[in-house]
């Protein structure tokens, strides 16, 4: 049996902040188990968001040095959860923070350097997760699945409702995933309409109104009859999605309640691609993710899915992508295929990460 302590990371596209959880991950007869022993989200400021929302259109020396003072920037961050928690870690997992991702041209880039993050904390550290597999010619996207199968196999699908919403399908052992439509990233900005982070509860779009033609045109976009392995960016949200919600000059509430059942739509519609062409293993449907917490969103799905939904424990729903490439750190460590072709595309399964420090007393440590 071997065990790792293992500190994950993750900034998603929404830019709420970088989520910390210290993971135990234990393997037994190629079979792994989890705890979350503790775990935050550290906000990003007013400048954090606006340097990272604008990154992707400044000059190449801007983004080298915002890559390395990211690094640093997380690097504090973890020194401080460390201190706060009295944690033990065996290494840093992260994921970093996603500027380009564009695999059809590709090419992908995280920021938060490794080796800066390593210098910062003197802990060893894994990073750089979706190059090698862009570099295969896969999507680099999504890499989750595979922590579906290995953590959550008895569902049958597990669904993140993230800054996009992606789905992963457990046939029988073979997982099959992509990416659905945008969620919180474009839900947020309705919600700045109304000086508002984010939709409470889903309180705003329950007071709005379904607009019909808006859903229509938004249903009609041509990514959702693209077949997968396919993956969604923020370049494309800001050139194809937006200005479609943006032509609509209807109530921020209106707007939230039609991009709700939109989404829980669009889910139900990938699902059952799925199941047309897959046996899927049961209908269990996970949900998790900080959509998971949208009242309003959630029974929409009810009404347009026919799974059986679960909303887990909260430090599920907000830390699984955090506690997942903690184990994607791990099964790179041990040297395991940990990004999987037949959910990216990519020419073979792969093992993604690049490792910055001194890991060899845990191969040859057993805890």
């Amino acid at each position: 049996m071997g065990m790792y302590r293992v500190i994950g990371i993750m900034s998603g596209s929404s830019m709420d902040g970088v989520d910390l959880a210290c993971c135990e991950l234990t393997e037994e007869n190629d079979n792994w188990t989890f705890n979350i022993t503790c775990a935050e989200t550290i906000p990003y400021d007013a400048r954090w968001r606006i340097r990272l929302s604008h990154l992707y259109k400044q000059p190449a020396a801007i983004f080298a040095k915002t890559d390395a003072f990211y690094g640093r920037y997380l690097g504090d961050l973890v020194n401080d959860f460390i201190h706060r928690h009295k944690i033990h870690a065996d290494f840093i997992s992260s994921h970093g923070h996603t500027i380009f991702h564009s695999p059809d041209e590709g090419y992908t880039s995280q920021i938060g350097h490794g080796a800066y993050l390593h210098a910062v904390t003197s802990l060893p550290v894994i990073s750089d997760f979706r190059t090698t597999d862009v570099a295969l010619g896969g999507e680099g996207a999504p890499l989750v699945p595979i922590g579906d199968q290995m953590l959550f196999g008895e569902y049958g699908f597990c669904l993140n409702l993230g800054g996009f919403a992606n789905i992963s399908a457990n046939s029988q052992g073979n997982m099959h995933a992509f990416d659905i439509a945008p969620c919180n990233i474009v839900l947020n900005r309705c919600a700045r309409m109304l000086d508002m982070d984010y939709d409470n509860n889903g309180e705003q779009a329950a007071n709005g109104t379904l607009h019909e033609e808006l859903l229509n045109e938004l249903n009609d976009i041509n990514f959702y009859a693209q077949p997968w392995p396919k993956s969604l960016n923020r370049e494309w949200i800001n050139s194809t999605f937006w200005p479609v919600a943006q032509n609509y000059h209807i109530t921020p509430q209106d707007k939230l309640a039609t991009l709700c059942t939109h989404l829980a739509q669009q889910i139900a519609k990938g699902i059952n691609d799925i199941e047309q062409q897959y046996k899927v293993s049961n209908n269990k449907l996970l949900v998790t993710g900080g959509g998971a917490f949208n009242h309003y969103l959630i029974n929409e799905l009810r009404k347009h899915a026919g799974q059986e939904i679960v909303v887990p424990e909260k430090n599920t729903v907000n830390y699984k992508e955090a506690l997942i490439f903690a184990l994607l750190g791990a099964l790179r460590l041990q040297n395991k295929n940990n990004c999987l072709q037949s959910v990216t595309g990519a020419e073979r399964n792969n093992i993604g990460g690049a490792m910055y420090g001194n890991f060899s007393h845990l191969y040859t440590t057993i805890k």
